[in-house]
């Protein structure tokens, strides 16, 4: 992968850039985890690149933390100001769009974990994306932010575990509601019984996952590929069969 320099303000950031063998289908930002560019979000990158996408990895800290501690500790400037964090997604996003290889193709974005929560706060301040795609993320917003009825532009796609103790039901149906309102094009997969991080088969310790759930994970970036399909114009239309 190739190293992308940009900058938030005085941050000094670092993006992991993953290119296909031709001319990308799309370009897509792929939000990290609060573990930031682990190998799990690089391999989901690559699957990006392998599929035809152009795929770069933003970078949440300029660093990669080591412990999950170190991780919840680098994060905190984003819990203390929202304002920081959007600015944060925004220049992952303005370093994607400002690669030569993106200029003319669709933009979209994905997302794990905190990932998750930077692409729907993406999609809620309505910038330009053809999707959003959240994997485990956190539906709620930092400062309780509304998108404006109309205002959300991309398809947004949500897979989400029903056992994720992070994200309440209550969550959940805010979550939907606040869609509705806003009058944006969502979907919204739930997986019974599986907990919060299940695309991560590796624990910030190295060891095995306890929360990996394989068929959610297969499931959650098959549904992925299919929108993106749909969004980018790679399905071919159905005739439709009389039985």
């Amino acid at each position: 992968m190739d190293r992308i320099a940009y900058r938030d303000g005085g941050a000094a950031l670092t993006g992991l850039l993953a290119r296909p063998a031709g001319k990308p289908k799309a370009a897509i930002a792929v939000f990290p985890t609060i573990m930031n560019a682990n190998q799990t979000m690089r391999n989901k990158a690559q699957a990006l690149a392998e599929a035809g996408y152009l795929a770069l990895i933003c970078d949440f800290y300029g660093s990669i933390p080591i412990t999950f501690q170190e991780a919840r500790q680098l994060s905190q400037i984003f819990a203390d100001s929202p304002a920081a964090f959007r600015d944060r997604i925004r220049a992952g996003l303005n370093a994607l769009t400002s690669i030569d290889e993106a200029e003319g193709v669709p933009i979209a974005a994905i997302g794990f974990c905190m990932g998750g929560r930077a692409v729907l706060e993406l999609a809620r301040l309505g910038l330009p994306l053809s999707a959003a795609v959240s994997f485990h993320g956190l539906l709620d917003t930092l400062d309780n932010y509304r998108a404006e009825p109309g205002s959300i532009t991309a398809r947004i796609l949500v897979c989400h575990g029903d056992a994720d103790p992070l994200v309440p039901r209550s969550q959940v149906i805010g979550f939907w509601e606040e869609m509705d309102a806003a009058r944006a094009n969502w979907h919204f997969h739930s997986y019974s019984g599986v907990p919060h991080g299940f695309t991560n088969p590796v624990g910030p310790d190295g060891a095995p996952s306890p929360s990996y759930d394989a068929s959610a994970d297969r499931q959650s970036w098959a549904a992925m590929h299919s929108l993106f399909d749909e969004v980018f114009g790679h399905v071919r239309s159905m005739e439709c069969v009389s039985w």
